[in-house]
């Protein structure tokens, strides 16, 4: 049945042998029999079966999912990731479902579990009866749950991967679903508000944050390569729509609020982001159409009124769309994570809400366990603590060599350079955009244009003055009491604030068109020299011919020759370190220490073997 908002579809999977890769995994690599383990590996597969069949959008689905989730979690700990069995998941987004992708991956079972999951909240969204507030409440809180789920999938199990997500779980693709979800439960929030009632100011800032929600899944939709076009153009529709809605929430504030001309413009402005939305007609289910012709017909009569009343009675300017204060937004949707997920381990145990933590009593062997974290830290201590710290000093000693012109300046003492390539090229362009005389069109185009501008502002400045004039005549002549209507500057307090604030605009734009020409004063010998031959730079820069130096000079250039040789050489031999260094990282191998040693002392001891020589 069509609906005004989207819900996650479901990934599915086939069933597979965990309980013999687990089996083959303990009788490998810990000093426990598999058979210790009968009733855990029994509950496991079940937990599988169970979640993984969980397809229909029913709140008592929600636990299966989780217990799952929880479980998988807390054997992370236990076994490795690749524990020896492919797990097959249909993708749930994109143009190719049918063909499944498999991975021999603990973590990307996990991810799908976590995926369908979202997709159960969504879905539970979905169903909710959205024409009551109670109902309303429910899915935007399920909304919010999805969001959650998707963005702890995205921020806490996407990097543990350790291989690239499907298609239809990369980083763009879930940030694209989670902005989605939050979109519709912020769009919940504002139709209990319309249901309730509530001031119109109050609903245009709900809009108005539902169309920037919208606004975000587009444009993360538009970089994934699973949202499909019609659900870019359903988050396209969508966020113009709200933006026209917040725009007509706001003008019927400002009808309320006797702001007359701002009314017509929010309208005109609410009416253009209608049409907007209904440029993608032909991509959106009727549903969504029906609401957008709906909502063009109520701003198109508002239009014809406001503009018919400020014409006839009002009289008030019309406010410019680029004068416009944004609207505020009020922002009623986080992506809140569910607690069974954010933690589950501490929600296992004999009392615990997602049960009994499985495999609890497998005890691991101690180097088994200290191997692979050791290789994770020994990397990242060699690379983020030593390589990037020397690479840092390196860049540092580049840095101050540049500020000193080093060694550009020695070489140019020691040998004529003729002139820098970067200077020729950068007066020959200048030559090709005519250097001085363009400026100096530019300024008087300045000038002109200046000119112009003040000649409109004074004419419109005497126009008001005008106005003013022969509204005070008619109020001597009648009086105040048949001549009641406000004074000109009462009428428009806006319109003649404006004018102070132009004329400050005036002199700021001349002072800045003085500075302009100052700066054009001070340099337009050298851009003059630069537009000319290149002789004439030559005989500036002092790099055609070997200077006259004095005997001091001369020997504070060889010093300064030594030390800059030095530090190449140092350079040189901390990249040989640094290499060094890598190889060793590299070589290290801990399979052979005693199974006593524990995991501090080993990160300690091959630590300081490591980096026992000065890396200087």
């Amino acid at each position: 049945m069509a609906s005004n908002i989207l819900f996650l579809p479901f990934r599915r999977s086939h069933s597979v042998n965990l309980t013999e890769a687990i089996k083959q995994y303990i009788s490998s690599k810990y000093d426990q029999h598999p058979d210790m383990f009968k009733q855990d590996l029994e509950t496991i597969e079940k937990l599988r079966s169970v979640a993984v069949h969980a397809q229909e959008p029913h709140p008592s689905n929600i636990p299966k999912l989780q217990q799952y989730a929880a479980q998988l979690t807390w054997l992370s700990g236990k076994f490795p990731i690749d524990i020896g069995v492919e797990f097959p998941w249909y993708p749930a987004l994109g143009y190719n479902t049918s063909r499944p992708t498999s991975r021999n991956n603990l973590r990307f079972e996990l991810a799908n579990i976590m995926y369908n999951l979202a997709a159960m909240y969504s879905q539970l969204a979905m169903s909710s009866n959205r024409s009551t507030p109670e109902g309303l409440k429910v899915a935007a809180n399920n909304f919010c749950l999805a969001a959650g789920v998707l963005s702890h999938l995205r921020n806490n199990i996407l990097p543990e991967l350790r291989t690239e997500p499907p298609e239809d779980m990369d980083l763009m693709t879930l940030e694209c679903l989670e902005k989605l979800m939050l979109a519709q439960g912020q769009e919940c929030f504002w139709q209990k508000a319309v249901k309730d009632g509530l001031k119109d100011a109050t609903i245009a800032k709900l809009a108005a944050r539902v169309s920037d929600l919208y606004n975000e899944a587009g444009d993360s939709g538009i970089q994934s390569d699973a949202i499909s076009s019609e659900w870019i153009h359903h988050m396209t529709a969508k966020h113009h729509h709200f933006a026209a809605a917040a725009q007509y929430r706001a003008a019927c504030d400002c009808l309320e609020k006797r702001k007359y001309g701002e009314e017509v413009a929010r309208l005109r402005d609410s009416l253009t982001c209608v049409n907007d939305a209904l440029k993608e007609q032909r991509y959106i289910n009727k549903v969504v159409l029906a609401d957008l012709n709906g909502l063009k017909v109520r701003v198109t009569e508002d239009l014809k009124r406001s503009e018919k009343d400020n014409d006839m009675i009002y009289l008030l300017p019309v406010t410019p769309k680029a004068e416009l204060r944004i609207l505020d937004r009020a922002n009623m949707v986080v992506s809140r994570v569910p607690k069974e997920i954010a933690e589950s381990n501490s929600m296992l145990g004999d009392h615990g809400e997602l049960g009994q933590a499985l495999f609890s009593k497998l005890v691991p062997y101690s180097v088994h366990l200290a191997a692979s974290i050791y290789v994770d830290r020994r990397d990242r201590l060699v690379n983020n603590t030593i390589i990037e710290e020397l690479e840092a000093l390196t860049t540092q000693i580049h840095e101050v060599l540049r500020s000193l012109n080093l060694p550009g300046s020695l070489q140019a003492l020691e040998k004529p350079l003729g002139l820098p390539p970067g200077l020729v090229a950068h007066a020959d362009e200048i030559r090709q955009q005519d250097g001085i005389n363009r400026l100096l069109r530019s300024m008087e185009d300045t000038k002109k244009l200046m000119y112009s501008d003040q000649a409109i502002y004074h004419e419109g400045v005497d126009i008001l003055r005008s106005e003013a004039a022969e509204d005070e005549a008619a109020r001597r002549r009648y009086g105040t009491e048949r001549w009641s209507r406000p004074t000109a500057e009462q009428a428009a307090p806006k319109l003649y604030a404006q004018i102070n604030e132009i004329d400050g605009y005036f002199k700021a734009a001349t002072n800045s068109d003085n500075v302009v020409k100052t700066k054009l004063k001070e340099n337009e010998y050298f851009i003059q020299l630069l537009s000319g031959p290149d002789h004439d730079l030559e005989n500036y820069v002092p790099s055609g011919r070997r200077p006259a130096i004095t005997g001091d000079v001369e020997r504070e250039a060889g010093k300064l020759r030594g030390c800059f040789n030095e530090v190449s050489r140092l350079e040189s031999r901390r990249w040989r370190k640094v290499e060094a260094l890598r190889t060793k990282a590299k070589q290290d191998d801990i399979s052979g220490y005693h199974t006593s040693c524990t995991y501090n002392m080993l990160i300690a001891s091959q630590t300081q073997n490591c980096c026992a020589k000065p890396l200087a």
